[in-house]
């Protein structure tokens, strides 16, 4: 196989991500996850709401149900506008519950302004927790947060995210192990060194007087002059650290979400996501060199991944080379699969799939490397909230007609890791 300084640098990237980081974990033992029970703060839940329909109807009931001091919570919810009636079910979702706000905004301003409003409106918290709008809350998640800010330095902890509807097909199927690789073992290094560079906005606590002082930075990101209203999540996360601060991440608060089950969605979430990696990365260059050196090599190595592996696939095909980069890909994907299988074991079926799931991954990776990444750098300047678009042209359900509970599932799509 030709160019092969390449997959020497995709092996590199693999054994910082699959055995540095969980040998690191398993090496620090109790001082990899402090926590102190006495902190108990003022918080504050902002949910940016788009179209999501009766989905923030569920997302609410659930934070409302949280293991919580009802009196130090409070939850506040930013409609952008949505073009459907997502705004009605929020306010049916705090109908009767005095510590739920349901704010609109005068115009479509994006997800970031929205959470910096509800940020404003929180004027008692301390803490500030982030939830995307189609997630139901661990009701232990919040107390599983705040616990973790153990230091003045610690800026903000992150939390993870299951599938629901991980039977539904083949493709949730695959999506299950990547989320199990993706928050089981591709954050420890990071998390060694407390320099977490992506917390998910499904689920993330933050100290508000930092969310504050980055303010100005959020407000004014852009390209060409383009207000960027995607990668928001990343790109904060790598603005705390920046400024000095430490960022944390744990498997004990969690929320749920249903993955994409169509191509399609994949595929649209996929460029959503590989455009925010580019711009990040890229951006993170200026001051990569500040991180812990070992951060600061998976960073690096990462950024030259995801600019040259486009360019080995793309060479493999035009010299008839491409079923040897396909077994390449097959063979690491099938190891993986083997350590999925190995490691859910205990689960009952129920919350596990088979480790042959992950195989299509090795179809699909070279197809979102090759394709996405180019269109990719094309599009950087995009500017929309691009997760739903339009309301569903399903009918929708009234909020008048709901009568309460929560579903065992929920779809949609969030910012996952």
């Amino acid at each position: 196989m030709e160019l092969f300084p390449i997959h020497l640098l995709f092996i590199v990237v693999l054994m910082n991500r699959y055995i540095l980081g969980p040998f690191l974990r398993r090496l620090r033992g109790q001082r990899f996850d402090r926590v102190d029970d006495t902190f108990l703060p003022r918080v504050a839940i902002v949910i940016p709401l788009f179209n999501e329909g009766k989905g923030i109807f569920h997302a609410v009931r659930s934070l409302l149900e949280q293991d919580y001091p009802g009196h130090l919570l409070q939850i506040v919810v930013v409609d952008d506008c949505s073009k459907d009636d997502s705004f009605a079910w929020a306010l049916k979702a705090g109908e009767g519950h005095a510590n739920v706000v349901v704010l609109r905004n005068p115009e479509n301003m994006g997800k970031r302004k929205g959470i910096n409003r509800g940020v404003k409106a929180a004027v008692d918290a301390e803490i500030i927790v982030s939830v995307d709008s189609d997630v139901i809350v661990d009701k232990s998640a919040v107390r599983q947060l705040v616990r973790r800010f153990t230091s003045p330095r610690i800026a903000a902890v992150g939390g993870r995210t299951f599938v629901t509807n991980r039977h539904q097909n083949w493709l949730t199927r695959m999506i299950e192990i990547k989320f199990h690789f993706a928050q089981e073992w591709l954050k420890d290094l990071e998390r060694s060194f407390r320099q977490v560079m992506c917390l998910t906005g499904c689920l993330t606590a933050y100290r508000r007087h930092v969310l504050l002082e980055l303010e100005p930075i959020l407000e004014a990101r852009s390209i060409a002059g383009v207000p960027i209203k995607y990668g928001e999540d990343r790109f904060l996360t790598r603005q705390i650290v920046k400024h000095n601060y430490e960022t944390v991440y744990t498997l004990d608060a969690f929320c749920f979400t249903a993955a994409p089950a169509t191509l399609a969605g994949y595929f649209s979430q996929q460029l959503r996501w590989r455009r925010s990696n580019l711009v990040d990365l890229l951006g993170g260059l200026s001051h990569a060199w500040r991180l812990h050196p070992v951060v600061t090599v998976h960073y690096v190595s990462q950024l030259a991944l995801l600019l040259s592996y486009p360019v080995v696939i793309v060479h493999n095909v035009l010299n008839g080379e491409f079923w040897d980069i396909l077994a390449f890909h097959f063979l690491v994907i099938g190891l993986l699969g083997i350590i999925y299988r190995f490691e859910t074991r205990h689960l009952p079926d129920d919350r596990r799939v088979h480790g042959a799931s992950f195989l299509p991954m090795a179809m699909l990776m070279p197809v979102t490397y090759a394709l996405f990444t180019p269109l990719a750098l094309l599009t950087l300047d995009s500017g929309s909230w691009e997760t739903r678009g339009s309301p569903s042209s399903a009918p929708a359900e009234s909020p008048a007609d709901n009568g309460g509970g929560l579903p065992p599932t929920h779809a949609g799509e969030g910012s996952h890791p």
